[in-house]
């Protein structure tokens, strides 16, 4: 579904996520899922996230996207977003998650942008607004995570 797009980060910063055995390009990829939906983030930092993935190939049966690829693809934009904020040490894993669907997209590009609500030391909520070609929102959701210290250990499923 397209080739993911490198996000760039300061060296300084690849070098402290490299340190901890974190590879931030593989991180940023969103993972099997995301490189199979077509998510690609395009921007990213602790203060604004943006990311965009194609209609076609995530559409349900009536052939508009489906609301569960918005919810991965609002999930995928925040969860960078807190991993940002707590930095190399912490590790963000999303505990509520919730999109209200506006309107249907049956063709294009959707974009979320994901924007802090809060940033605290043991969790991070942020509100991504999906929008189509148009600029016209299709989804807000809002996903909290919680920041868990990192400790050497990958998280538990």
């Amino acid at each position: 579904m397209g080739e993911q797009q490198t996000v760039k980060f300061p060296q300084e910063v690849l070098d402290e996520y490299a340190s901890l055995g974190v590879d931030l390009a593989a991180l940023f990829s969103a993972g099997h899922l995301g490189t199979r939906m077509g998510v690609q983030i395009l921007e990213a930092s602790a203060d604004r996230v943006v990311g965009t993935m194609p209609v076609e190939g995530n559409t349900q049966p009536y052939g508009l996207l489906h609301g569960g690829a918005s919810a991965v693809l609002a999930e995928t934009l925040g969860s960078v977003g807190a991993m940002l904020h707590g930095g190399p040490h912490k590790l963000a894993v999303g505990v509520d998650l919730n999109c209200t669907h506006h309107r249907g997209a049956r063709s294009g590009l959707v974009t979320g942008v994901a924007t802090p609500v809060h940033r605290g030391r043991s969790s991070a909520t942020y509100e991504i607004a999906i929008t189509d070609d148009q600029g016209k929102r299709l989804c807000s959701a809002r996903l909290t995570c919680m920041l868990r210290d990192a400790g050497g250990a990958a998280p538990r499923s």
